[in-house]
């Protein structure tokens, strides 16, 4: 609701609005603005190229929108928008922190800050790495549909990287479907050797999955039960991240 007695508040409110509500009534209700007041600040955004009369005595978002948009995604790096909650993240645990973003049937780290530990993780920036057997991969994997993830297992192969790697596309969607209802993916020492990760979805404008947050550490520092007290972190991290990114997420539970 627009504040009493600022006009920027309020155009923006109604700017806001009007992706979901084209009536002035509507408008009103949403935002809390007089009716009056909302067709004053409509009109001044229909000649501004914001808003544009729909035909049915409503109103809807105008092509200005789409061109500023466009304008500002040219320019947009996910890794930039992410960098200060990464590093938030860091500081409060530790270990080294990931961001990566899929890239067709893998994800690439677009992000990483080394931990404060006597030993460095292998991963650098520009590297790949798979969805079926990564803290963030698996995070990404349990965000997509089941027919998608069959595809992605199709086209990979799900190769055994240890003995603990999940190679069974049944196997793989019943732990997704564990992923998802916790909100994190774990990996426990499914990709290397003594190394477990954490990692939670990182989500878009458009509310999709782009790719995910995760921190890592070697087995003789962390066991499961660790990682799982940490996972609340990684999960407020990639949250955080997600609204930087736009992502129209629901309001985090109280």
């Amino acid at each position: 609701m627009a504040r009493e007695g600022s006009s920027i508040d309020k155009a923006l409110t109604v700017l806001e609005a009007i992706a979901e509500h084209h009536r002035v009534t509507d408008i009103a209700a949403e935002t809390g603005v007089s009716k009056s007041t909302v067709h004053r600040i409509l009109q001044s955004l229909v000649e501004w190229g914001f808003a544009r009369t729909d035909g049915n005595g409503g109103y809807e978002p105008g092509p200005r929108i789409l061109t500023l948009a466009g304008r500002v995604m040219n320019r947009f790096d996910p890794a930039r928008q992410a960098s200060g909650a990464l590093a938030a993240l860091h500081e409060r645990i530790g270990y080294t922190t990931h961001f990566a973003v899929r890239s067709g049937d893998e994800a690439v780290y677009v992000s990483k800050l080394e931990g404060r530990r006597p030993y460095q993780m292998p991963s650098r920036v520009g590297m790949s790495l798979r969805l079926h057997c990564t803290a963030i991969g698996k995070a990404v994997l349990a965000q997509l549909p089941a027919d998608e993830v069959r595809a992605v297992a199709a086209r990979t192969g799900l190769p055994r990287m240890t003995p603990r790697t999940l190679t069974s596309v049944d196997d793989l969607l019943a732990h997704l479907a564990e992923v998802r209802a916790r909100g994190y993916a774990l990996d426990d020492e499914e990709n290397h050797p003594e190394i477990l990760c954490v990692g939670a979805p990182v989500f878009d404008h458009t509310g999709q999955v782009l790719g995910g947050i995760s921190i890592s550490a070697l087995a003789m520092d962390m066991d499961r039960e660790g990682l799982e007290r940490l996972a609340p972190e990684v999960v407020a991290a990639a949250r955080e991240v997600s609204l930087a990114l736009g992502a129209p997420l629901p309001a985090a539970p109280r």
